[in-house]
């Protein structure tokens, strides 16, 4: 079966000028692949600064690949001309993080909701209120609130209507970007469940990026880690959460807080040197290798040679010279519920 989303050896590089005023290329993305198939909720997780972010702009086509490719329903649009890829926009929408500043200040919540309706021409009058009613009904937004603008919302009801927005031409893919992180951790809950909800009842396939990896347990059937550029390590929620395999993914999941601090006792605490390189110079061999608990076991090969992605076990792969050597990382607690602490960003 064809999958709704395919991103093969996705780069991403800009050029910046630097203090001498020399050019430098920034890697935001470096040989990025994966697959989302039908119905599928697939998380993209990582510090700010590893690329999650570059990869959902470059799927929607807010910038251009460098290289690589993305199909969207085996149609290749990497380099498709805004023209040629306006019907296909219809079939994929975006969720953007600030519902602060995602929201045009001028226009009713009626009118945001509308105006892809007006855009594609989908609908007219009767039928486009009919629509727009609908869409925001599902969102669990009243009628009464369409009449309203959105600085007389709240965060939640702000990222409500975005999200209408997103579905009211109902997509195949919707891309999620931390569509949770600027709200209040006691409205976070009520959104994701919402998205659960609806990606059930409408079928459409999703790329979520978050930083949170409560978030993600959550919420995603697949995950793929990022870190500067790469994933290190993509495989089922399952696996990653209780036999990770990257020191990366290992150190990320330690720092999720579990409301148990007996369970938090028993973990095998990875902790990260340093801060992340700067993507105008990653490191040489492995990227990973400046900030890696076990970068003497992995020297010298980890200066040279730079890991490549490999699957250990059907579905699980992971970008480390010692993958396997230590078993994975059990955890005896979970990362929690929806919306539940746990901030790696």
């Amino acid at each position: 079966m064809t999958p709704v989303l395919r991103v093969v050896d996705l780069v991403k590089h800009f050029k910046v000028g630097g203090q001498t005023g020399r050019a430098l290329t920034v890697h935001a993305v470096d040989g990025v692949s994966f697959e989302i198939g039908e119905r599928e909720i697939f998380g993209l997780v990582g510090e700010s600064g590893s690329g999650k972010t570059t990869v959902a702009q470059c799927v929607a086509r807010l910038y251009e690949p460098t290289s690589g490719s993305i199909e969207l329903d085996g149609v290749d649009i990497t380099h498709m001309s805004q023209r040629a890829l306006r019907p296909l926009r219809r079939t994929m929408h975006t969720v953007f993080q600030n519902p602060y500043s995602s929201l045009n200040p001028r226009m009713t919540c009626e009118q945001i909701i509308k105006e892809p309706l007006d855009s594609h021409r989908v609908a007219r009058g009767t039928e486009s209120r009919r629509m727009v009613v609908e869409t925001a009904d599902r969102v669990g937004l009243r009628a009464a609130l369409l009449e309203r603008y959105p600085h007389e919302l709240s965060g939640g009801q702000r990222q409500r209507v975005g999200l209408a927005r997103s579905l009211v031409l109902k997509p195949r893919l919707l891309i999620a970007d931390e569509p949770v992180s600027a709200l209040d951790v006691s409205i976070q809950a009520s959104i994701l469940n919402l998205l659960k909800d609806l990606q059930d009842d409408m079928g459409f396939s999703c790329l979520f990026i978050s930083h949170d990896l409560a978030t993600v347990e959550f919420l995603c059937e697949r995950v793929a880690v990022m870190y500067l550029g790469q994933i290190v390590e993509s495989a089922n929620r399952q696996t990653l959460f209780s036999h990770a395999e990257h020191p990366y993914t290992r150190a990320l999941l330690d720092a999720v807080l579990v409301p148990d601090p007996e369970a938090r006792r028993t973990r095998d605490r990875s902790h990260l040197h340093g801060e992340i390189p700067s993507p105008t110079d990653p490191p040489i061999g492995c990227r990973f290798r400046t900030r890696c608990p076990l970068s003497e076991e992995s020297a010298p090969r980890s200066l040279e040679e730079e890991p490549q992605l490999r699957e250990l076990t059907p579905g699980h792969a992971v970008a480390c010279h010692l993958a396997g050597a230590h078993g994975g990382q059990r955890h005896t607690a979970s990362a929690g519920a929806a919306g539940g602490a746990g901030n790696t960003g």
